[in-house]
């Protein structure tokens, strides 16, 4: 190695992002303002789990799930796959600058996936058999897309944490408690061995559930109107998860360096904003042409109720793919934000109308979220928010500012 290229090294060593946590303190006004609504929600948790999922939600036996599947499963784990999709960049495109961006991708993806699995269980009518399915595998129905659904989703949500775990050993690695210390270091050493298998299991599940969410609903048959019944269901699906990953990352990054007054991350973003604009604009055509193939389209043009949300959600879709494919819009920070955010939006609706709003049961049946439904969400919600503050302030896991060493 020459003089000069081992001042280069040398130079680009010595200048270095490094992940820190954020520190402050954690109980602060907006604590204690999420905190009173996680409180209200866990009260009206106890209350449905001593007197009955009938004493809290609006559902019937034309819609045996709400909101808290709709939302808090279907569309929370979608937002939640940021961790998935930086995993694609990084170890299967062989992206290693976007490596700044994956504990706060884990982070948000395990937080997601936790709620998302609680979200389960709350809506479960005989919570207490829940422990039957990972269990009891010689009972498994395995023609049963719901059983896959619940294995990948479990499994991942496992995967993550343990993804996620150097974060917390970095710290815990020079804690003053020697055994500790110790402890953390081995495990520290195990997890950077299976990390290739952690990593591949990572790709993996939220593939085959994503996707799988999408074929749980052409189970519906005529339920499901027709704009939104498709067999390639579980491909939407899973683009459309693939959009909102990225696009969750992005707004989580630059909500995170405004709220923590980090500098913003905007060199990683905009490679990452085109990214979006690609699969929104692969999600359209394949969206479109399906309709078009199967002599469909004339449906989101009769401007019914069904039609004019077809079109609600159709722009949502186009409005952040025109944005995010001109150069000159995503140079600007504020409209990488708008278009992600736009993108989100875009996705819950789709993946909330399949669920809920384009499925109609037949029979007179209605359903509207009750005032509990909605609060108990709210309060889970909440929870995640002040779970995610603690983590960043307490580990290393947002980047922050440049540091000479």
């Amino acid at each position: 190695m020459t003089r000069l290229e081992r001042k280069k090294v040398t130079s680009s060593m010595s200048t270095q992002q490094i992940r820190l946590p954020i520190g402050g303190p954690i109980v602060t006004r907006t604590f204690y303002a999420l905190g009173a609504l996680a409180v209200l929600s866990g009260a009206l948790l106890l209350w449905r789990f001593v007197f009955g999922i009938g004493r809290v939600t609006a559902l019937n036996d034309g819609y045996p799930w709400g909101l808290w599947i709709a939302f808090d499963v279907v569309v929370g784990t979608a937002l939640a796959t940021g961790g998935y999709v930086v995993a694609i960049l990084i170890y299967v495109l062989n992206r290693g600058h976007y490596h700044p961006l994956v504990r706060s991708a884990l982070v948000t993806s395990g937080l997601g996936y936790a709620l998302g699995g609680f979200g389960v269980l709350i809506d479960l009518g005989r919570y207490w058999n829940v422990y039957k399915v990972p269990t009891m595998f010689w009972r498994w129905n395995l023609n049963s897309v719901l059983l896959e659904v619940a294995l990948c989703i479990t499994a991942y949500t496992a995967v993550v944490w343990v993804e996620l775990a150097p974060s917390f050993l970095d710290k815990w690695k020079s804690s003053p408690n020697k055994k500790l210390g110790e402890v953390s270091a081995k495990a520290y050493k195990l997890i950077e061995w299976s990390l290739p298998w952690l990593i591949a299991l990572g790709v993996l599940l939220p593939t085959m559930h994503q996707s799988s969410l999408g074929a749980l609903m052409m189970i519906a048959g005529i339920k499901l109107h027709p704009l939104w019944n498709t067999p390639i269901l579980p491909l939407l699906f899973l683009l459309s998860c693939v959009g909102m990953g990225f696009a969750a990352v992005v707004v989580e990054s630059v909500l995170s360096s405004g709220a923590f007054k980090r500098p913003f991350e905007t060199d990683l973003l905009r490679p990452l904003s085109r990214v979006i604009g690609i699969v929104l604009w692969i999600y359209l055509i394949i969206r479109v042409a399906d309709l078009a193939l199967r002599g469909r389209l004339g449906l989101a043009l009769s401007l019914d109720r069904y039609s004019l949300l077809f079109l609600v959600e159709l722009t949502l879709f186009v409005v952040p793919a025109v944005m995010l494919s001109r150069r000159k819009a995503i140079q600007k920070l504020r409209y990488l934000f708008t278009g992600a955010a736009l993108m989100l939006a875009a996705g819950a609706l789709y993946r909330f109308s399949t669920f809920l709003i384009a499925f109609n049961p037949g029979q007179g049946w209605r359903y509207f979220p009750a005032t509990t439904e909605l609060l108990v969400t709210v309060g889970l919600v909440s929870a995640e928010i002040i779970a995610y503050i603690a983590i960043v302030k307490r580990f290393p896991i947002l980047v922050g500012a440049t540091r000479k060493k």
